[in-house]
């Protein structure tokens, strides 16, 4: 990945599904905001450019592991050129649910090589932190089952021919993504974070190590220049 050419700070959440990481983040989200700090939020696979297609793809189910990945690519430098980047560059804090590292783990859990992932993201900057929420497995898979009607084709892996049940395909399916984390934890200098703690202690959690690594200061809004005689 490039190095660091710019003033603004990049914090990622990252987890498979039910690992609590959205929640937390928009909490993080709303206390930045009433502090007045300047900060963009966003998030995986929400490039307007691309949609339409990446869902055209899966209603026809249509798409094979390679061309998920470089949708989600296309996805991704899109945001990145258009909103991450020129936003870094204009020293603002960006937040973002998930980031490059759900495609390493979830295109790797279907069968796309990790060197080639890595490579194709190769231009995407380095976050300042990256946490990830890690919660056993049966607890976050759980969460989703529970919350969830019905789970999508793509999103349960039935693509990958697991099983003909959705929930154990969704099950093994978020076992192999786990596994694919757990790798790059290390590597990647995760902040790891207990996904079972109760949502205000680990939101706490997340706000100490965010002003501990992160020069807030920097961000918040500047007084005008008449209120400094006043």
């Amino acid at each position: 990945m490039p190095s660091r050419a710019y003033p603004g700070a990049l914090i990622v959440v990252e987890g498979t599904d039910g690992s609590g990481k959205s929640t937390q983040l928009y909490l993080l989200k709303r206390w930045l905001e009433i502090g007045g700090y300047r900060l963009h939020f966003t998030e995986w696979n929400s490039s307007p450019l691309v949609k339409s297609a990446t869902r055209r793809g899966k209603q026809r189910r249509l798409l094979t592991p390679t061309t998920f990945s470089l949708l989600h690519a296309a996805d991704f430098a899109d945001r990145c050129e258009r909103q991450i980047m020129p936003l870094l560059q204009g020293d603002y804090l960006v937040l973002a649910d998930r980031y490059v590292y759900t495609a390493f783990a979830r295109d790797a859990a279907r069968g796309c090589p990790p060197r080639w992932l890595r490579n194709l993201y190769r231009f995407a900057p380095v976050p300042d932190i990256t946490f990830y929420f890690r919660a056993p497995l049966d607890v976050a898979v759980s969460r989703i089952l529970s919350g969830r009607p019905k789970l999508k084709y793509y999103e349960a892996g039935m693509d990958l021919g697991l099983s003909y049940d959705r929930s154990e395909s969704f099950r093994l399916f978020q076992a192999r993504i786990l596994e694919e984390y757990d790798k790059m934890v290390d590597s990647d200098n995760f902040v790891v974070l207990d996904g079972t703690l109760p949502v205000n202690k680990l939101q706490k959690q997340m706000r100490d190590i965010v002003a501990s690594k992160i020069d807030l200061k920097r961000f918040a809004p500047h007084a005008p220049e008449w209120s400094k005689d006043a």
